[in-house]
């Protein structure tokens, strides 16, 4: 980068900040299928100890699955289709019986609980000998599942945990990538995991960053203009600023103070839609030159400057100058 063309995202005048913070766990909702469908969720493992969208790890869990376990799997699968329940109710189904049980009809438990979900008969679940009948288990968890108020747009694991209201609530998040696998491939769901993919954007840290990215890849091929912010030309912190504003959330105008107009995290474990920043001196933050927002798989979308059109590239975290500190906008 040349610093001179690129001084213009420092200089141009400074807007108010108003953050609006939003929802960390949901994108675009509306891309829901009908019956079968998954609403589609964050796959950002910053919020959560969940990587929903690591297959290898999924596909390795399942295949340690014995014959009643992988029955079991079956029957919770089988049941939902019957039920037109969301495969995300299967999935978080199958996620609490790995947990509670390992997928197993014990005979045994905690107290008095019992069965696949270890269902306590003295709670109220059913008598023992219901608890421990698989269908009756099944329908049972569904059931309170669909009680619990906007089950579909929590983590599977926080709504495994409001069925079983265990002691240990993050427990659940471990059998993410397997319950995943095993719908996709034992239940026939496409993205089970609510992961998209698109135009290499794949994990998306807030609904607002999923909007802000929309926004930005939309501008490209519009002309770097010094201090400009659109609609038909900008800088590379105009483009920011453009792209957030449409995404709900006023960050400042200059790239300098776009650096403290959120979370910081490690540029190392940056999530679409966060901002990276470069400075001539990358532990001051006033000299910070240049912004571009990250978009997964090591690309990046950017203003850069003159002559240069608002673009797609690629990043890498030992690039000359990159600051060590990527910002998330609104949280």
């Amino acid at each position: 980068m040349r610093a001179g063309l690129l001084l213009g995202c420092v200089t141009a005048a400074v807007l108010t900040i108003v953050m609006a913070v939003g929802m960390i766990t949901i994108i675009d909702g509306s891309r829901q299928q009908a019956m079968g469908g998954v609403t589609d969720l964050s796959c950002d493992a910053a919020f959560g100890p969940t990587h929903p969208g690591d297959e290898s790890r999924g596909a390795a869990d399942a295949q340690t699955l014995e014959g009643e376990q992988r029955e079991i799997v079956q029957l919770i699968i089988r049941m939902g289709q019957e039920r037109e329940i969301s495969p995300r109710a299967w999935q978080i189904a199958i996620q609490a019986g790995m947990t509670e049980s390992r997928l197993r009809n014990l005979d045994y438990g905690d107290r008095d609980s019992l069965g696949i979900f270890q269902m306590r008969p003295s709670m109220g679940w059913g008598t023992p000998e219901q608890v421990t009948d698989p269908p009756y288990q099944v329908n049972k968890f569904y059931d309170v599942l669909e009680e619990i108020p906007d089950w579909e747009q929590m983590r599977p694991g926080e709504a495994a945990q409001a069925v079983e209201r265990s002691a240990f609530p993050d427990r659940y998040h471990e059998w993410e990538p397997m319950a995943v696998h095993l719908v996709q491939n034992l239940g026939d769901v496409e993205n089970a995991s609510g992961c998209e993919e698109n135009d290499g954007v794949t994990l998306v840290a807030n609904q607002q960053a999923g909007r802000a990215i929309e926004f930005a890849l939309g501008e490209r091929g519009k002309p770097y203009v010094w201090g400009a912010t659109g609609p038909d030309t900008y800088d590379c912190s105009g483009l920011m600023l453009r792209a957030y504003e449409a995404a709900g959330i006023t960050i400042p105008r200059v790239s300098r103070d776009q650096y403290n107009a959120g979370a910081m995290l490690p540029v190392e474990q940056s999530q679409p839609g966060d901002l990276l920043f470069w400075a001539y001196d990358t532990a001051d933050p006033s000299t910070i030159h240049h912004v571009a927002m990250y978009l997964g798989d090591g690309r990046m979308v950017e203003a850069q400057q003159s002559g240069v059109p608002v673009h797609v590239r690629d990043v890498s975290w030992d690039e000359g100058g990159l600051v060590p500190q990527a910002v998330r906008p609104g949280v």
